[in-house]
């Protein structure tokens, strides 16, 4: 048996199971909005899954869901069985903007949280120094993130989330904001740590092709209220190369999403007219 066979049969890591997240009150001026409906998924452990959709269908939600900073309306989230009932440091998150401090330097941002946990500085320390080092920032500890590119402080971020050592890795459109040349790298480098540290990723995108170069499986959803509306499998072993971006399976997967993906816009579109 295969190790992608061997995790599938496994208890998943995370469960999603009749998950409804609704903002507003009904009956208000501004009346409710129904962010996600009958949102089910299960995620295995070590397996990388991403979601592709619509704006506004509810990727952001189910993260922020996971997360534990909000909580699901109806249904249930858990993460090994346990139903998640806020933050905890299990749960590592990256998100689309860096959100670094910008008066402490890259070591001290990356400890920050472990630090104010009580984690003591010959554990955390180390760890950090191997941390900047699997990023590729080695040598820029001291440096303040107004003297790094985008990408480098998005490296950062990644280190600061790991540094908890956590069991899940959750990421928002963490490489949007960045040229598709540091992407294409970033995308690399979170399979390259994937292989190192082995989190279970539930990683949030509009790309559908970086969906499909980094993920195990991509979700794609209906527009809001946001459900699953399709699930492809990516059988291409990781680690990956560029190459990839050119196989037959790729470009397969990648039309197929895409046309889900648009369907879902144009039936918006239409009904919004």
């Amino acid at each position: 048996m295969d190790e992608r066979s061997s995790t599938q049969q496994q208890a998943p890591k995370i469960s999603f199971t009749g998950v409804n997240k609704s903002y507003g009150t009904q009956g208000s001026r501004g009346g409710s909005t129904l962010a996600l409906a009958d949102f089910d998924l299960q995620i295995a452990p070590q397996e990388i899954v991403s979601i592709v959709g619509p704006t506004g269908c509810g990727k952001s939600t189910s993260l922020n869901v996971l997360a534990g900073f909000e909580l699901a309306s109806a249904g249930t989230v858990t993460v090994d069985g346990k139903p998640v009932t806020g933050p905890g440091p299990n749960r590592g998150v990256v998100f689309q903007q860096p959100s670094l401090f910008p008066w402490l330097n890259v070591f001290a941002n990356v400890v920050l949280g472990v630090k104010c946990r009580g984690v003591p500085a010959e554990e955390y320390e180390p760890r950090a120094m191997r941390l900047l080092e699997e990023v590729g920032l080695k040598g820029f500890e001291k440096h303040y993130p107004y003297q790094l590119s985008g990408g480098m402080q998005q490296r950062v971020q990644i280190a600061r989330a790991l540094i908890s050592q956590p069991d899940i890795l959750l990421m928002d459109e963490p490489f949007g904001a960045l040229d598709y040349q540091t992407r294409l790298l970033m995308q690399k480098l979170l399979l390259r740590l994937w292989e190192h540290f082995r989190p279970t990723i539930l990683f949030i995108t509009h790309d559908v092709g970086e969906a499909i170069f980094i993920s195990d499986r991509v979700i794609a959803m209906t527009r809001r209220p946001g459900r699953v509306k399709r699930e492809v499998r990516v059988h291409a072993p990781k680690p990956r190369d560029y190459e990839f971006m050119a196989s037959s399976e790729f470009t397969s997967l990648e039309h197929e999403l895409v046309l889900a993906v648009q369907g879902e816009v144009e039936d918006r579109e239409h009904a919004a007219a």
